[in-house]
């Protein structure tokens, strides 16, 4: 009698933990679908998906590049850096909103590619921004000087650690929405518009083994404005557009050549721009498409010394909504 009672107490308590347990987990998932849906949004022009999951496959090459132009004793000169592409091919899972992802990068596991590089992005309805790091050993490029003959720049010769940020804001967000050409978390249902502010900065640390040696060091910040737009040509399609060029605020540059130092003068317009673009096709519950993200910032003049960095990132993506 004991044991029987014993067992039906087991099992009431089995049942009891797992009615709490569903409770729990229903009123976890009830709160994220309110937080998930709530939003001053207008929907004849965004919507979130009807679907909770979202399963994502990504492949995403990027590129660097260095130029630098002026005129030392009366000559010009020209140089050109190049940065091995990189292939990374990620997977992303979200939830409501909430996303896990894993990315690879075949080259490296091959080792054929020997630097680092982070890319972080958040695109949000109304805040968004890009953060992109990379280590680079493995520019290879040339440089020109006038009465001379072109010297060519080997791989491993420039080092250089880049760190760029840009944020947004956008005033139209009840219409026009980042995520739906980016992470594809909202849907664009008309064509729609907007102003965008936005800040940038970037850090920059180079160094060039030649003879003689080059060390440089870029710190820059910068405001300024923008606008998107998201053209809904058909049902089911997304072509994005947006340029946010900002004007650099607070610059602090120094160039080293061997022991001389090579004066860095501010000269307006110095600028950080950063351009967007996307093509979205969604049918059922897939979605497939191409993004890019090209910042480009200005430094110097060429009557001294300029200096211009492009940085790039071109994604391919197919996606299941579940």
């Amino acid at each position: 009698m004991n044991k029987r009672l014993s067992a039906i107490c087991l099992l009431a308590a089995l049942a009891f933990h797992q009615a709490s347990a569903q409770s729990l987990r229903h009123r976890v998932d009830s709160l994220l679908s309110l937080r998930y849906h709530k939003g001053n949004i207008d929907t004849a022009y965004i919507t979130r998906p009807a679907t909770k999951w979202t399963v994502t496959a990504r492949l995403n090459v990027s590129g660097a590049k260095i130029e630098a132009k002026g005129i030392e004793n009366g000559l010009h000169f020209n140089s050109e850096m190049k940065a091995d592409y990189k292939s990374t091919i990620s997977l992303a899972v979200s939830y409501l909103g909430f996303s896990l992802s894993a990315a690879l990068n075949p080259a490296k596991l091959m080792g054929k590619y020997r630097d680092y590089e982070l890319n972080f992005n958040s695109y949000g309805r109304r805040f968004g921004f890009d953060v992109i790091y990379q280590d680079a050993h493995n520019f290879t490029g040339w440089h020109d000087h006038e009465g001379m003959e072109r010297i060519e720049l080997p791989d491993g010769v420039l080092k250089v650690k880049t760190l760029n940020v840009n944020a947004f804001y956008v005033f139209n967000n009840r219409r026009f929405s980042y995520p739906a050409a980016f992470s594809q978390s909202y849907i664009q249902r008309q064509s729609a518009g907007s102003f965008l502010l936005a800040a940038s900065g970037q850090g920059q640390r180079a160094t060039l083994d030649w003879e003689p040696d080059m060390r440089l060091k870029i710190t820059n910040l910068a405001l300024g404005a923008g606008y998107g737009y998201n053209y809904v040509p058909a049902q089911g399609w997304l072509l994005h557009i947006s340029a946010l060029p900002t004007f650099i605020v607070y610059s602090n540059t120094s160039m080293r050549f061997g022991d001389a130092r090579v004066p860095l003068h501010y000269h307006f317009p110095e600028a950080i721009i950063t351009g967007r673009g996307a093509v979205v096709r969604q049918s059922g519950n897939k979605f497939y498409g191409l993004s890019m993200v090209f910042n480009f910032t200005n430094i110097g003049h060429e009557d001294n010394l300029a200096v211009h960095n492009i940085k790039w990132r071109v994604r391919t993506f197919f996606g299941l909504r579940i």
